[in-house]
């Protein structure tokens, strides 16, 4: 057979599995792909002056305000009525105006094609017979799986096991850091906070009182070391961390989880057509899964980047597009995981290389943080204080508009949230980017390799192309625009600094939710969705009515960033509270939204509730307490919501999950989870009736504690 007659196998084959003589790949052209080789420009005539500019910053919060009132973030308008951040206002118009794609456009572009029977959980794909969708005419697979089945093992296939492997992923990347730390003196790597890690290796079993060096290898090890275990041997992680009650209750029900990468092998050999055909036991091994989730991911991860970047210190900082400077060297790096990140901006604020960018002709270099990076970044102590640190830029669904500034001289980026169209803006707008792990790739993008020995190496590889970068930005002499817009926020909230903002114990926080000031805590993290009625408009929303009814707010994610745009973050938001909570933030100098910075760093929050119920010397169960997703995107946020069932929380989230296809899945994650001493999920998408499921869940913890 010819290579011709090889290609069309193909063509013949899709065809024949299509049913028809055309393939919906036929009709794409150069410009639908994101190879930035082979896309032209066309007409994309980028024009700033063509757009509406949003007012001051005190004026887009009264507009926020009133906004949310109107409820019109509908279909009608979109996206100028879902779009609150006033940087991404304007630059969406910049984007949209010149045809260029973009996120919103291309969520508009997929109505009403999106498959009803992939909304309700109701498709598998997982062999040769399919792809089969169930319906009253086909109630059952070609293979015999019903319903049931299918809605509990998409659940876990597609969710729950990705979101759990990138969150240990993630902790071990971070692990292999610290190891670095301890080993390689010469890799810009460092240690600080030494008694953190010795707190942490002490409850490990290992001997700190070993060179702090030394110590950082060993625990390290550790944390690798069980990362590997078989699934069937108990996670160390989890012994050591894990809530004493919870643990007793996961053994109970066969939820005690082994080793994370295991774990998830395990999770997804289950998930093999023809294996397993038990919804319940899909949805019990998913909870199994939140809690390597956590402890072997999230906890764990945080306490180890605290460890090399510094434990959050609270402090005021700013965000949004207006950081960006027109003659400075501006760099980006943007994602998940900013141990690379942390090293460049130690060597940026190094008066060497300011001289560097000054005799390129730049007034200096500066490092800003996007996404969950950049709400690491501006929480660490260690990097938040440093010369070089320009701030935190925005939410995922800003990074285009971001580019289209045409003043962001690097893009680096590393797991996750960097879109595909990364490459066509940076083509577009004259950015450089670069991948700092493998784990990501970009079409027409250079990659480094993740060696942490070799970090300051890397750092400065990245620096030193963001210098010619610019060089080549201002010989070009083009148009630029920076929207102006700045929000002054309060960061830095963690476990350690709120208790140390309280005068070392948690103690007067119990107080005031024992005498009604503060009736309970919502914590609002995760992701902000393209939509109609999101894109940050419900996380505002629903915030806004937790906070007038006298619940403090926890933030972590891309609702962080929502919250300091809208002006949440900052002290002055006291006076949009209820009168108890207004009270309390007045006394203490804080707003009433208190970031805690990503969305990884929820295993803080879970860390924070875990000594709030042992003060009370309760269960996790027991406490005022509620979880929101209202804006939930991807993977790692129903791993998370996982996570929050495991510990015995009343977990909201929207847009709904793939679960509405089973009254049965739908039953057990709403009610009977609950009845094992587990929590349960609510999925409501109106924001109004959100607040009051928050209000009457946390009031009724209230009672059941005695505090009515």
């Amino acid at each position: 057979m010819s290579d011709k007659d090889i290609e069309k196998s193909f063509e013949r084959s899709a065809e024949r599995m299509r049913g028809d003589n055309k393939t919906f790949a036929s009709d794409l052209t150069d410009q639908d792909y994101n190879d930035p080789e082979r896309h032209q420009d066309h007409d994309m005539k980028i024009e700033y002056s063509r757009i509406e500019k949003s007012p001051s910053m005190e004026q887009v919060h009264a507009w926020q305000r009133e906004h949310i009132k109107k409820d019109d973030q509908s279909k009608e308008g979109y996206p100028l009525n879902t779009i609150i951040d006033p940087a991404m206002r304007e630059m969406y118009q910049v984007v949209h105006n010149a045809g260029m794609t973009n996120v919103f456009d291309r969520f508009s572009e997929q109505q009403p094609t999106q498959c009803k029977f992939c909304i309700e959980g109701l498709s598998c794909q997982l062999c040769a017979n399919g792809p089969c969708r169930i319906s009253k005419k086909a109630p059952r697979g070609v293979c015999g799986v019903d319903a049931h089945t299918m809605v509990a093992r998409n659940f876990m296939y597609r969710h729950v096991t990705i979101g759990t492997s990138a969150n240990i992923f993630h902790c071990h990347q971070a692990a292999r850091t610290l190891k670095a730390a301890g080993e390689s003196p010469d890799s810009g790597l460092k240690i600080r906070d030494a008694e953190k890690l010795k707190k942490y290796a002490d409850m490990a079993g290992l001997d700190a009182n070993q060179p702090i060096e030394k110590l950082a290898i060993d625990f390290a090890q550790w944390v690798m070391d069980d990362i590997h275990a078989p699934h069937h041997v108990e996670s160390k992680t989890v012994e050591a961390f894990a809530p004493t009650k919870r643990k007793e209750l996961w053994r109970k029900l066969g939820l005690f989880p082994g080793g994370g990468y295991s774990e998830v092998a395990y999770s997804q050999t289950q998930c093999m057509t023809n294996f397993n055909s038990d919804p319940i036991e899909f949805l019990l091994r998913s909870v199994r899964l939140g809690i390597a989730n956590e402890y072997q991911g999230l906890f764990m991860l945080n306490i180890i980047q605290e460890i090399l970047m510094g434990t959050q210190k609270i402090a005021m900082k700013q965000q949004n597009m207006g950081l960006l400077k027109e003659n400075k060297i501006n760099i980006i790096t943007n994602g998940h995981m900013p141990l690379l990140a942390h090293v460049a901006i130690d060597i940026a604020s190094t008066d060497e290389w300011q001289q560097k960018a000054k005799a390129a002709g730049a007034e200096g270099i500066q490092i800003l943080g996007h996404v969950c990076e950049g709400q690491q970044l501006i929480n660490y102590e260690g990097t938040h204080n440093q010369a070089a640190y320009g701030g935190q830029e925005g939410e995922w669904l800003s990074q285009e508009y971001l580019l289209a500034t045409g003043v962001v001289d690097l893009f680096m980026f590393d797991y996750n949230c960097t879109v595909p169209t990364m490459p066509l803006f940076a083509k577009k707008f004259g950015t450089k980017l670069l991948s700092t792990h493998p784990v990501i790739k970009l079409q027409g993008t250079e990659t480094l390799d993740f060696v942490p020995e070799k970090m300051k190496e890397q750092a400065i590889k990245a620096l030193d192309m963001a210098i010619e970068a610019y060089k080549e930005r201002k010989s070009q002499n083009k148009e630029t625009y920076i929207p102006p817009h700045v929000s002054d926020c309060m960061v830095g909230f963690s476990t350690e600094s709120v208790k140390a903002a309280l005068g070392g114990s948690f103690d007067p926080l119990i107080e005031q939710i024992a005498n009604g000031n503060i009736r309970g805590i919502a914590t609002i993290v995760g992701c902000t969705t393209a939509r109609y009625g999101q894109g940050g408009s419900n996380i505002f929303k629903i915030t806004k009515g937790l906070i007038e009814n006298n619940i403090l707010v926890l933030s972590g994610g891309c609702t962080s960033s929502v919250m300091e745009y809208t002006g949440l973050t900052n002290p002055n938001a006291a006076e949009e509270c209820g009168d108890g909570l207004k009270a309390v933030c007045q006394q203490l100098g804080i707003p009433p939204v208190l970031t805690y910075g990503a969305c990884v760093d929820i295993g803080k929050m879970t860390h924070t509730a875990k000594e709030l119920a042992d003060a009370l010397d309760v269960d996790t169960n027991m406490l005022p307490l509620v979880i929101g997703a209202p804006e939930y995107l991807e993977q790692k946020a129903v791993a998370d919501a996982c996570t929050a069932v495991a510990l015995g929380w009343l977990v909201h989230v929207a847009p709904v999950p793939s679960i509405t296809g089973s009254d049965v899945v739908v039953k057990t994650l709403t009610e009977t989870t609950e009845t094992l001493g587990l929590g349960k999920v609510v999925v409501e998408m109106d924001a109004e009736k959100t607040i009051q499921i928050y209000v009457d869940h946390i009031e009724k913890k209230r009672k059941e504690l005695g505090l009515n």
